[in-house]
């Protein structure tokens, strides 16, 4: 949910349970809210007075006088005031009059009201309302009472407007952070970006793109030793064009090109983020799977296939796989060696299935004949 949906109450979590223990920290009791809440009469005929005097007070202070900036301003500001000290004898302290305080917290720190301006604006409308209540009632057991009690609600509307002004503080320090991390990253990115681009110019293969023999060693060995350290799971598939050579002779270079490239993209179509696609020579192509079982790594080989068949349905491909870990680890060249052994079987089996359906087809011919 955006902040905008919500009221700083919901923001700061504040609920009935928080606002109950907070009186309860300044032992404020429901009895001394009631008796606060029969002063109202008293009060009422002496906002507007107490308001002129604090705002006398207050625009003869030069910051508080630049902050408030022209007649109109101060107009609103006393209308404001009004309702904050009419809200004080209401007698209704739930969760409108806490999202209230909390407004005002905000509104003093987006206008840039330091807290001792603040805390000092307190003390003074605090002496303002007590000298009048002092005037106005006659006795002085209930104004001593009115007093404490007032006192008490004045501390607990400081500490919700101090608590506005702490999230404000932290709430810019995470942004600048944010920014910050923002500007440091774009940096980053752009020196990745840069190494990037000059590791290309010696790592990758220029007739498919993707990286070459030198590049590859680089990988593997550097995910063969993460996949010890890390007791994790490495594989290779290792990918060899069926009767390759046989293209190139019947259909020339242009064409083995073109089945290279497109071979090359579907590995990279078909592939993890972090797999490594390279070609290993001639026909010949690798791709290194960190964090990837055997299962998975089949799954991926199934993938390309599936889209090579579709770019190149006239070619076909055999895939060898060989896993690593979490417990075996091969080298660098054993497990090269294993996934080509296994690529190889692969390749058997099919000029095996081949053959077999030859044969049945000529069993067949021959029956019928």
């Amino acid at each position: 949910m955006k902040r905008t949906d919500q009221t700083l109450l919901e923001q700061m979590r504040i609920n009935e349970m928080e606002i109950r223990g907070r009186m309860d920290l300044l032992e404020i009791s429901t009895e001394e809210l009631d008796f606060l809440h029969r002063q109202q009469v008293v009060i009422s005929d002496k906002i507007d007075e107490i308001v002129d005097e604090f705002y006398q007070v207050q625009t003869g202070i030069s910051e508080i006088s630049l902050l408030i900036g022209d007649a109109d301003t101060l107009q609103r500001l006393k209308a404001a005031q009004r309702r904050y000290i009419s809200d004080l004898f209401a007698g209704h302290y739930d969760e409108e009059y806490v999202n209230n305080r909390l407004r005002i917290g905000m509104v003093h720190k987006r206008i840039g009201v330091e807290p001792k301006l603040y805390l000092s604006a307190v003390r003074v409308l605090k002496e303002i309302i007590a000298n009048k209540l002092r005037d106005a009632i006659h006795n002085e057991d209930v104004t001593t009472k009115t007093l404490i009690i007032l006192d008490k609600l004045f501390y607990f509307d400081v500490t919700l407007v101090f608590d506005t002004y702490i999230v404000s503080l932290v709430e810019a320090i995470e942004n600048e952070k944010k920014r910050t991390e923002t500007y440091a990253k774009s940096l980053e990115e752009k020196v990745l970006e840069r190494t990037h681009q000059l590791e290309t110019q010696v790592k990758m293969d220029s007739l498919t793109n993707i990286y070459n023999q030198r590049a590859m060693q680089e990988f593997l060995r550097r995910e063969l030793l993460l996949s010890k350290r890390n007791q994790t799971h490495l594989s290779i598939l290792y990918i060899d064009v069926d009767d390759f050579k046989h293209i190139n002779d019947q259909f020339g270079h242009v064409k083995g090109d073109e089945v290279l490239k497109n071979l090359a993209l579907s590995l990279i179509k078909s592939i993890r983020g972090t797999d490594v696609p390279c070609r290993y020579g001639g026909d010949e192509f690798c791709i290194i799977l960190p964090n990837c079982a055997k299962e998975e790594a089949l799954r991926v080989a199934e993938a390309i296939e599936k889209d090579f068949s579709r770019r190149q349905p006239d070619v076909s491909i055999s895939i060898g796989v060989a896993e690593n870990g979490p417990t075996k680890y091969l080298d660098e060249d054993g497990i090269i060696r294993a996934a080509d052994a296994s690529m190889y079987d692969m390749k058997n089996k099919k000029k095996e299935s081949k053959t077999e359906k030859i044969v049945k087809s000529v069993s067949q011919s021959l029956g019928k004949s």
